[in-house]
């Protein structure tokens, strides 16, 4: 009896062991459930989050009577399954044209999720800080490697998956990014982010093999981009 008690500890100890980093092994699902529950996550988000006077994502409360949910600004989805929600009067005017390979300056405060499916109730669990220049420098971060990597990056890749654009770029994120204008500020220009980018799975890393940015695995994770474009600049 008491071996089987031990037993029972060790392996209590093994299963809350088996994370790297804060990160949590959540069980794999078949890549089609996947895609299901990214979108039906990335829909309950649209519900349960608002932007407040700086754009800044919070959680809603259904008592809430005066922020208006994600899912009331005009969010809009594309066909890779990518959201993209434009925050009203917090856009340039007249902005300048993004393109895929400009050199960006961006102030973010992004998240990677799972969407999984507990017991019937499916949402992003497991979150995970992807990028924060707000509480973290306070300086926007300066061409990124997940929207445009470097070509002497490609060029001296170890690998041959090193040399491929998609072990660094976040497509969705790309495709998405261009729907919106960048300002032209300073660096120490305080920030009001412009929108929210959600980027599911499928459209991100899916399952394939990817650059190392966070010290654990973007294996079925989504992102959710909040932002604000600084600048950009032809390469």
């Amino acid at each position: 009896m008491k071996k089987t008690f031990l037993f029972l500890a060790l392996a209590s100890i093994a299963i809350t062991s088996c994370r790297k980093d804060g990160e949590e092994i959540v069980p794999e699902v078949n890549i089609e459930t996947q895609n299901t529950n990214d979108d039906v996550a990335a829909k309950k988000f649209l519900e349960t989050h608002y932007l407040d006077a700086k754009g800044n994502l919070k959680e809603y409360v259904d008592t809430d009577v005066i922020n208006v949910k994600l899912s009331k600004l005009n969010p809009v989805t594309l066909p890779s399954g990518v959201i993209y929600i434009m925050r009203p009067n917090a856009q340039p005017n007249p902005g300048k044209e993004i393109g895929s390979s400009d050199i960006i300056t961006l102030m973010s405060n992004s998240m990677t999720y799972v969407a999984t499916d507990t017991d019937g109730n499916v949402a992003f669990t497991s979150p995970y800080s992807f990028r924060n220049t707000i509480n973290g420098s306070g300086i926007p971060e300066l061409d990124p490697a997940y929207f445009h990597v470097k070509d002497d990056v490609l060029k001296n890749g170890k690998t041959e998956i090193e040399k491929q654009r998609n072990f660094y770029e976040i497509e969705g994120f790309i495709e998405a990014l261009q729907k919106f204008k960048a300002y032209d500020l300073p660096n120490e220009s305080n920030y009001n982010l412009q929108g929210v980018i959600i980027v599911p799975s499928r459209a991100a890393f899916a399952r394939d093999a990817h650059f190392n940015y966070n010290n654990i695995s973007f294996k079925d994770r989504s992102f959710i981009f909040n932002f604000q474009v600084y600048k950009t600049t032809p390469r």
